[in-house]
């Protein structure tokens, strides 16, 4: 890891934008210093200079005869900081200009400019968090959800790190009984060893995989579910987009063809977060644009988690209809049946029929109680907001078993994580395949140690510059 121990930086920790208050943040060894010269009372003494650790005190902060800010300078000494270092935060005004004038006259006196996730950098390579803390700070602050927010917290708290490190544990134990029994076979005996390692192991595989399993709804509930309206023109789209979002996001009109273009919107809905995108009717057409927004359609409707097909109840299903179906139905699909405060002439029995026959042939043998649950079936007249707890309903079950995730449950949110716990499953499945084939007991140490060293990075203790430069380089500024 680089060395920053002489180094001091500072930055703007809160958002760039017209606010009642603004905060600078200094971390490292002359932190204390540079503030001293600047923070005064009103007499023109130095405030710091009788302040003890966890303390604040009103100042005016100064470039010599010129006072820029009346404001709250707060102290933390090492290690007890966020960083582990000597912090000064000194919270100003809010104004954009004001703060960094502020900021220009710490760095005039000192301090270099921190880069974005320095802050949190340190903390991790002072030992004030491990990796996996350290990136869900970001996460708690991008969060967007109730679970989202839970999720990250789960994580910044040291709950998965927890787990990994108990699958360490067992993973090393093992490893150091092997090279104990190799070095002194007298006291160390390894017959019948390698039923007892593969029982382990397999319990290992068994928890890791638990975990991979949980990055599915993990990555729903940090990014969101990538949910897709589609459906013929005038079929409602749009009009969905403005009921779920609660203002009017889209322009809703009587005239096939309106929205030309995809629409994205992030909307939540109980506890679940949908990255809702709202697409261009789809039809057959010759009008060159609408061809490129049916394309867009199609394309968005390929990419996501869940597509809601709209379908206009109070006319009769048409060729388009199934063209759309035949393109989603390997995905998960609600169809709504939209309109229904007019005469509606289509049920979800007439659903049943028309789109069970498409390329699937083993949708054509299935009752219409299997086909409705595959495809679940809604009656909706989104201008009146009929329907809407139904849909939220059926949402909830597809993606989370109709339960709120428990405060108990951990999931798995980043891809680097999954990415590593899949390389453990599978040094770990190579292990099983060497007892199986009668190889040595030292042969399988190695990939007994290539596992543990995969669950290692996650929380950091298996990790270089570069990908700490690669992780802390997507954090904001100031943090």
């Amino acid at each position: 890891m680089s060395d920053f121990s002489n180094t001091t930086i500072a930055a703007i920790s809160t958002a760039l934008s017209e606010s009642g208050i603004g905060i600078i943040r200094i971390s490292g060894p002359d932190a204390v210093l540079i503030c001293s010269e600047i923070c005064e009372d009103k007499d023109g003494g130095k405030v710091l200079d009788r302040m003890e650790a966890g303390q604040f005190r009103h100042c005016f902060v100064a470039d010599g005869t010129e006072i820029l800010d009346e404001c709250i300078v707060l102290l933390y000494r090492a290690p007890h900081s966020y960083t582990g270092e000597d912090t000064v935060e000194i919270q100003c005004h809010g104004g954009i200009f004001l703060l960094k004038k502020v900021l220009a006259l710490v760095i005039k006196r000192g301090a270099e400019m921190a880069a974005p996730g320095e802050f949190t950098r340190r903390a991790f390579l002072n030992g004030k968090m491990d990796l996996a803390q350290a990136e869900a700070v970001m996460d708690v602050i991008s969060s967007r959800s109730e679970s989202a927010l839970r999720a990250s917290r789960d994580q910044m708290s040291g709950r998965i790190s927890e787990i990994i490190r108990g699958l360490r544990a067992r993973i090393l134990y093992e490893t150091a009984y092997i090279e104990s029994a190799i070095d002194d076979p007298e006291h160390y005996d390894l017959e019948g060893y390698d039923l007892h390692i593969s029982e382990i192991v397999k319990q290992l595989k068994e928890d890791i995989k638990k975990l991979i399993i949980s990055y599915d709804s993990g990555r729903n509930v940090k990014e969101g579910i990538s949910t897709c309206i589609a459906g013929r023109p005038n079929s409602g789209k749009s009009s969905l987009l403005n009921l779920l979002t609660g203002v009017d996001r889209a322009i809703v009109s009587d005239i096939p063809g309106t929205t030309r273009d995809t629409i994205e919107e992030y909307v939540r809905l109980d506890d679940m977060l949908l990255r809702l995108t709202d697409t261009a009717g789809i039809r057959s057409t010759d009008d060159p644009i609408e061809t490129i927004g049916t394309k867009k359609a199609l394309d968005a409707a390929s990419g996501a988690d869940l597509v809601l097909f709209m379908i206009d109840a109070s006319e009769y299903l048409d060729n388009d209809d199934l063209e759309i179906f035949t393109s989603i139905y390997d995905k998960k699909v609600i169809v709504i049946l939209n309109k229904a405060d007019k005469d509606i002439k289509i049920s979800p029995a007439d659903i049943y029929e028309h789109f069970r026959y498409c390329s699937d042939v083993k949708m054509a043998g299935m009752s219409q109680e299997d086909f409705l649950s595959k495809y679940p079936c809604i009656v909706m007249s989104v201008s009146e907001g009929q329907g809407l707890d139904e849909l939220k309903s059926v949402i909830s079950e597809l993606f989370i078993g109709g339960k709120v995730q428990s405060s108990s449950d951990v999931v798995i949110t980043g891809l680097r994580h999954k990415e590593l716990l899949s390389s453990a499953y599978e040094s770990l499945s190579n292990v099983l395949e060497c007892i199986e084939s009668g190889m040595e007991t030292d042969i399988y140490t190695v990939d007994l140690m290539d596992a543990y060293r995969s669950l290692g990075q996650i929380i950091g203790e298996e990790v270089g510059d570069d990908l700490a430069d690669e992780i802390f380089s997507k954090f904001c500024m100031g943090k």
